[in-house]
C-alpha cells in the first residue's frame, strides 16, 4: 500500500504536466503484448481514458500482427516478411481486413468504452481516413501494402468536437479505390504529422532503443542513422524511427517510444519526468 504522502507526491508531480498537454492531441500507436495480456489491455484502455478525461485529444491507430498471422495460419495462408514487413496479396489483404477492421478493432474500442472513454473504431477506409499509394521498400515489392499519402483531419476534428476517441485499424484505400494494409507504425506517423500532434507515442515489446542491451533515453537523427548503418537497429525498429524523423520534420512535438509490457508505462513516460522509454528528437 502506498502511503498517502507519496500519493499526494505522486498527484501534485503529474499537475504541470496536465496543465502542459490540456487541449493537445497525442496520437498512440497500440500493439504487441499490451493487446494480448489481459492486465495489459486493461491498464491501456485506463491510461487513455485519464488522457481523454484530463482534456487531452487521444487517438490510438493499433496493430494486430500476431491475430493476422493467426488467423492466416489457419486458413492455410503463409506469411512472410520484407524488411519487416508483410508481404500482402489478395488473399492476405482480406485475413487483414477481416482481423484489423473487425474483432481487433471492436475489442479495443469495447475495452475502452468499459471506463467510460468514448471510443469509436474506425478504419482508414472510413470517409477516406487514410488515402494511401502503393509502398515499396527500396525496390522490394509488398503487394498491397500502402503508404499514407493524405489525411482526413477535418473527419477527425469533428469526432474530438464531438468529444470522440477515435480508435483506427490501419488499412487505407487508393485514389482507384482499392483497399491497402497500413504498417501501424507508419500510420500512426502520418496521422500524427497532419495533426501536428503533440506526441506520438509507440508502445512496443522492448523498452526502447536499446544498444548493447542499455536503454537510450534520446536519441537524434544523426545518431539513429549511425546505428542503422552498423546493423544495431534493424528489422521491426526501422519503421518506427522512419515514421518518427517524419513526424518530428512535420511539426510534431516529440516522440515516445515505450514498453508496452510495463503498466501503465504511458502515464509514466508522460508525467514523470525521468520517463520509462526513448525519446526520438531532432
Amino acid at each position: 500500500m502506498i502511503p498517502i504522502a507519496d500519493k499526494t507526491e505522486i498527484l501534485i508531480q503529474a499537475l504541470p504536466y496536465i496543465q502542459q498537454y490540456e487541449r493537445t492531441t497525442f496520437v498512440i500507436k497500440y500493439g504487441g503484448a499490451a493487446m494480448v495480456d489481459d492486465d495489459l489491455k486493461e491498464t491501456f484502455a485506463q491510461d487513455v481514458t485519464l488522457l481523454k478525461k484530463i482534456g487531452i485529444r487521444v487517438v490510438i491507430v493499433h496493430g494486430g500482427g500476431r491475430d493476422i498471422t493467426d488467423l492466416a495460419g489457419r486458413i492455410g495462408l503463409e506469411s512472410r516478411f520484407v524488411n519487416g514487413q508483410r508481404y500482402t496479396d489478395e488473399a492476405m489483404m482480406g485475413v487483414v481486413q477481416m482481423v484489423l477492421g473487425g474483432k481487433t478493432n471492436q475489442d479495443i474500442v469495447a475495452r475502452i468504452n468499459q471506463h467510460d472513454g468514448g471510443a469509436v473504431g474506425l478504419s482508414g477506409v472510413d470517409n477516406g481516413l487514410f488515402l494511401v499509394q502503393r509502398q515499396t521498400d527500396g525496390g522490394a515489392d509488398l503487394g498491397l501494402v500502402g503508404e499514407v499519402t493524405r489525411v482526413n483531419t477535418g473527419f477527425l476534428e469533428a469526432l474530438f468536437a464531438q468529444d470522440v476517441l477515435p480508435v483506427i485499424a490501419p488499412i487505407g484505400v487508393d485514389a482507384a479505390g482499392r483497399i491497402h494494409n497500413v504498417n501501424a507504425d507508419v500510420a500512426a506517423g502520418s496521422l500524427a504529422a497532419a495533426l501536428k500532434a503533440e506526441k506520438l507515442v509507440y508502445l512496443s515489446d522492448i523498452p526502447g532503443v536499446m544498444v548493447n542491451e542499455e536503454l537510450l533515453h534520446s536519441v537524434n537523427r544523426a545518431h539513429a542513422a549511425e546505428l542503422v548503418e552498423t546493423g544495431i537497429i534493424s528489422s521491426g525498429m526501422l519503421p518506427k524511427l522512419k515514421s518518427a524523423f517524419g513526424a518530428l520534420d512535420a511539426g510534431v512535438g516529440k516522440v515516445h517510444i515505450i514498453d508496452g509490457r510495463v503498466k501503465h508505462s504511458l502515464l509514466l513516460e508522460i508525467f514523470t519526468k525521468e520517463g520509462v522509454g526513448t525519446e526520438v528528437v531532432h
